[in-house]
């Protein structure tokens, strides 16, 4: 069995000293009063080794390297190289006797480094100062076209394009949508008196949905619609919405429904549209007539026409008794020509004969005094008011 005994030398390894001295720097300059130096607690340790061989026991004296020590001073001073520095490397080693020249010439020197540094550094910083700026004054002017951006697409939403129809002037479209003309031709720099273009796009001061309503006169309802908020908007009354839609009072919208709205172009355009089909009706049913007229009899002839009731100041003493014996009553349909119809343009008794403007036809069934020419006298029965507001009108007869 072994056992060692440690233990690190003291001052009592006088012996030692004069062979490590030389070598270790702790043992160097030694201060006055101390005579005795230990340099192999860092170096060297005494090793005691007792030895057991049998009966005797062998104790064994000797000296070992120690182990490396693990200090942080140690690890420093075995690692880590301190080199001189760049900026100074050399001024330690300039000589002690320099003359008063040599010394002005490195103070010079050193002044013109220092200068040069100095105006090298504020250079660095007027360059980047106006690098700084010019970045500011991008940055701002891209601000700036980015805000000039918005605001110009803000401007474009309130204005909207109307383009332009068959038909279409521009008084028409200034009317349609409540403009001057002046005002809208001054907002598209166009001459007023000058002719648009089919297709053209005519700028006007609202929105584009708004134009779209207005032109097609038809609204489509979405959520939250009212027939007050829909009158409010296009400067309507809402009786005349109900009115030209033909809803109930209490109607309620449903989103998505088209409304029309009675805009002031819009009724014009309808009452046109009215006027236009009467007179087209009105024409058709005298074309229709004039048809008929022309398919009924050979002849045809201008005359004088008057009226005539069964009376003693208008006929002879027998008032219901006309020519050729022929008894008449109120309401029959019948006329007195004059004579030269009969004997020049063929009339007889009986004749059938088609009036222009009266419906019906009538029947030759008495003549006229002979001092009369191109004549015919119809027969108002024993309405006195009915002929004086007939009066004499010029007709024309077919037979």
């Amino acid at each position: 069995m072994k056992k060692i005994l440690l233990s690190v030398l003291g001052l009592s390894a006088i012996s030692f000293v004069s062979l490590y001295a030389k070598t270790d720097k702790t043992c160097q300059n030694l201060p006055a009063g101390i005579y005795e130096c230990n340099p192999y607690s860092f170096h060297l340790i005494r090793v005691k080794e007792i030895k057991n061989n049998g009966k005797k026991k062998l104790v064994e004296d000797r000296i070992k390297p120690s182990q490396p020590s693990n200090t942080i001073q140690d690890l420093i001073d075995k690692y880590v190289k301190i080199n001189e520095p760049v900026r100074y490397k050399g001024e330690d080693n300039l000589p002690l006797e320099l003359g008063s020249e040599t010394i002005k010439h490195y103070m010079s020197m050193a002044q013109k480094l220092k200068e040069q540094r100095e105006s090298l550094v504020s250079k660095i910083i007027k360059e980047e100062e106006a690098r700084f700026n010019k970045q500011q004054l991008i940055l701002k002017e891209h601000k700036y076209q980015q805000a000039l951006k918005i605001l110009k697409e803000k401007q474009e939403n309130l204005y909207g394009y109307y383009k332009v129809k068959s038909g279409d002037t521009l008084s028409h479209i200034a009317y349609m949508f409540g403009l001057k003309i002046d005002e809208l031709a001054k907002l598209n720099d166009i001459n007023k008196t000058k002719h648009i273009r089919i297709n053209q796009k005519i700028k006007l001061p609202y929105t584009q949905e708004k134009i779209e309503v207005i032109s097609k006169a038809e609204y489509k309802v979405k959520k939250g619609d009212t027939l007050h908020s829909i009158a409010k908007e296009y400067n309507l009354k809402v009786d005349d919405l109900i009115v030209f839609n033909k809803y109930i009072l209490d109607k309620v919208l449903k989103v998505g429904e088209i409304v029309k709205l009675p805009l002031p172009y819009k009724l014009a355009e309808i009452k046109r549209k009215v006027k236009a089909k009467e007179e087209a009706r009105k024409k058709r049913l005298a074309q229709e007539r004039m048809r008929k007229y022309k398919n009924f009899g050979r002849h045809r002839l201008r005359v004088t026409a008057t009226a005539y009731t069964s009376h003693r100041g208008q006929t002879d003493k027998t008032p219901f008794l006309a020519a050729w014996n022929n008894r008449i009553r109120p309401g029959m349909k019948i006329i007195a020509v004059s004579r030269d119809l009969l004997y020049r343009y063929g009339m007889k008794n009986g004749t059938k004969v088609k009036i222009a403007g009266l419906r019906g036809y009538y029947t030759v069934r008495d003549k006229m005094n002979k001092r009369y020419k191109k004549r015919i006298d119809i027969y108002m029965g024993v309405n006195r008011r009915k002929a004086l507001r007939w009066g004499r009108r010029s007709v024309v007869i077919y037979w």
